[in-house]
């Protein structure tokens, strides 16, 4: 019997997978359709694999591999139409296994899949994310103030700057020293709470700003941290040496209710409520658990699941939010005066031009410098949107990553999350590989680990980024040359070897003994492209995000696929959810593991019969300075005594805080 769905004329079902039982509710009740009416509706989608220039490139394919990088690298004319400078950025795509007559249906391929039409459509604020309803307008975040970008026919771009202005105001405040916390000390460190692209993007701009000399004297003085992953672990090595006095936590999370964002928050507000309890004090005591941890004593002491004594007044000083829920904000501690919007056209991973990054970036470097950013990314963004294509650097990688993904079998290389996709955008199962498997190290570092793979194993396209000019130039006398040449050497060195590879006969000719060479054999053939930086600097940084960022969405394009969206994060955490409650369960009420599968039955009874036979009282040790319960060292900072309870999992936290209010009574 066909499942029923209930959804609303012409929704789009993404993820829906033949065959799977149940009811299939998409919020109305006024329609009804069978799965026979979705595969009727699915097979009148058209594939971009459908079409002629699709259907050209396979039969091109045959050709491209009877030729090999050797042959195509000696015609000097083909090299050299390969070769794109814009703003400085130098693309020299030369080294892919294709030819003139490859991107001329490359070309084609495009026009088919209405490129051309589809980036206009997400530069005009089309909701292009169909199955989140959705603009897709992260190039307003970093638009000049006098751009026009809709989106429901209203202009963004005043809006965002009022953002950005508003976080110039905020962190030149900070920096000056005219915010302070609660003790009246300036705050020098900043911890950015968040997860996925709330974390990855910044943390890739902070740390290329961080060895750049003008960013550098900026930030001299400052520290800047990131904590992502819920393990307590993380907890810990974030605030490792950090004084609460002079700390500032920035939660980021648009709704408010990011599970793993929300639980590090809770924590770190009690780390702050709790050190800086001579503030106002009161008695206090949180119940703790552990997660994910069964070490030395110093570990049993994270993860604070409730928070019922917490300082307004410190918090209010010493935590911001970006968010767009300023009931829950407030509800939090924070002053939603200090909370910083972003906008639903903003997706995760394309947020690190909002307030996301803008603001724990500011708060370090300083508003000018990130300002740099925005314009290099913005650079790319005018490049992107008006450049023809055979001069159009996210648009040449973007092709060249759906030639060798889906027509030669490579697995290439930021879309893992955006690309990895099974459906179209309209829902019908793709007969084609979508996505990339991407990898990568700074240097000569990728040399003495996967290198071996990628020139004797499986071919994997490879994407070289080098800068002329370094961050922190070395030059030791008596050296053949600097240490940046040296690196670049090898920049230019690496994509020649994966071209040309080594064959027997050079062997032979170096007189290589006969039984190595098999083993010194190198095939060659195998793709690569670089791209040449002038500098790293805030500007060219800004550059290299937005290429890549408009490459995913040129693959997207082309293959028919959403890239905007993330169904597939969904379910792990929904069934993290059930074993949540069964873990609380469990520890509270000594109820037995249910409704799972043998396996994970196996491993929770596990897991919980474990911490109950190792049940003890932990003594957790810090070094308590001065009188008013200001103190470093330890882990986190607050803690003086950890009991397990009846069950061994749950355990009273006595922090110094309460400690000195009973003293003080």
């Amino acid at each position: 019997m066909l499942p029923t769905i209930r959804c609303r004329p012409a929704v789009r079902i993404s993820g829906f997978h033949p065959g799977d039982p149940g009811i299939y509710d998409l919020e109305s009740p006024d329609f009804n359709c069978s799965l026979k009416d979705i595969k009727s509706g699915m097979a009148s989608s058209a594939l971009i694999c459908e079409t002629e220039p699709w259907k050209d490139l396979r039969a091109h394919v045959d050709d491209i591999k009877k030729t090999h990088l050797r042959e195509l690298m000696t015609d000097m004319e083909r090299c050299q139409s390969m070769m794109v400078d814009f703003d400085g950025i130098m693309l020299d795509y030369s080294r892919q296994c294709a030819t003139l007559d490859t991107l001329n249906k490359l070309n084609n391929l495009a026009q088919a899949a209405h490129l051309k039409e589809k980036i206009d459509r997400m530069f005009e604020g089309e909701r292009i994310n169909s199955t989140e309803n959705r603009s897709v307008l992260h190039v307003a975040l970093r638009a000049p103030r006098n751009s026009v970008i809709n989106s429901d026919g209203k202009n963004v771009v005043p809006d965002v700057w009022q953002v950005l202005d508003k976080i110039k105001n905020f962190s030149d405040r900070v920096r000056s020293g005219a915010w302070v916390g609660a003790t009246g000390k300036a705050l020098k460190n900043v911890i950015a709470i968040g997860i996925g692209g709330s974390f990855l993007g910044p943390l890739f701009v902070h740390t290329a700003l961080q060895t750049d000399l003008e960013a550098a004297e900026f930030a001299r003085g400052r520290q800047l941290r990131f904590l992502a992953n819920v393990d307590p672990i993380d907890v810990a090595r974030n605030l490792a040496g950090l004084d609460p006095e002079t700390t500032l936590v920035v939660v980021v999370s648009k709704t408010f209710t990011t599970a793993e964002t929300m639980l590090n928050a809770r924590t770190l507000r009690e780390w702050i409520s709790a050190a800086l309890g001579a503030v106002q004090p009161t008695q206090s005591a949180v119940r703790l658990q552990i997660l994910a941890c069964n070490g030395p004593p110093y570990l049993f002491q994270n993860h604070v699941q409730a928070s019922p004594g917490f300082r307004p007044q410190a918090v209010a000083k010493h935590m911001v939010a970006v968010s767009t829920n300023l009931t829950l904000v407030e509800k939090f501690g924070i002053d939603p005066n200090n909370a910083f919007a972003f906008w639903d056209w903003v997706g995760g991973r394309y947020s690190v031009c909002s307030a996301v990054g803008v603001l724990p970036l500011s708060l370090q470097y300083g508003f000018e410098v990130v300002e740099k950013f925005l314009k290099g990314a913005s650079s790319i963004d005018q490049h992107f949107h008006s450049a023809p294509f055979e001069k159009n650097l996210p648009v040449l990688l973007g092709l060249l990553s759906v030639w060798n993904v889906s027509f030669l079998g490579y697995p290439a290389r930021v879309s893992m999350e955006s690309n990895g996709k099974g459906v179209s955008i309209d829902g019908v199962p793709l007969p084609y590989e979508t996505g990339e498997i991407d990898f990568g190290e700074p240097g000569t570092n990728g040399q003495h680990s996967f290198y071996q793979l990628i020139h004797q194993g499986r071919i994997i396209p490879c994407d070289f980024i080098g800068v002329v000019k370094s961050q922190q130039p070395v030059y030791l006398k008596g050296e053949l040359v600097s240490n940046h040449d040296e690196l670049m050497s090898n920049f230019f060195a690496q994509p020649d070897a994966l071209a040309y590879g080594k064959t027997p006969e050079q062997l032979l000719h170096e007189n290589v003994p006969h039984h190595l060479i098999t083993h010194k054999t190198f095939s060659g053939n195998r793709p690569s492209l670089s791209l040449l930086l002038p500098s790293l600097n805030a500007y060219n940084i800004g550059q290299l995000l937005a290429i890549y960022e408009h490459r995913i969405a040129v693959e997207g394009f082309v293959w028919g696929i959403n890239s905007f969206d993330q169904w597939g994060v969904e379910l792990g955490k929904s069934l993290a959810t059930q074993v949540r409650k069964q873990l609380h369960a469990s520890r509270r009420k000594g109820e037995p593991v249910e409704g799972f599968n043998f396996s994970t039955t196996m491993l929770l009874t596990r897991f919980l019969e474990l911490h109950h036979r190792n049940r003890k009282r932990y003594p957790v040790l810090f070094l308590l300075e001065g009188k008013h319960g200001h103190f470093k060292g330890g882990s986190h900072n607050f803690a003086k005594d950890v009991i397990t309870d009846s069950i061994g999992e749950t355990m009273w936290l006595t922090t110094w805080a309460s400690l000195l209010s009973r003293n003080n009574s």
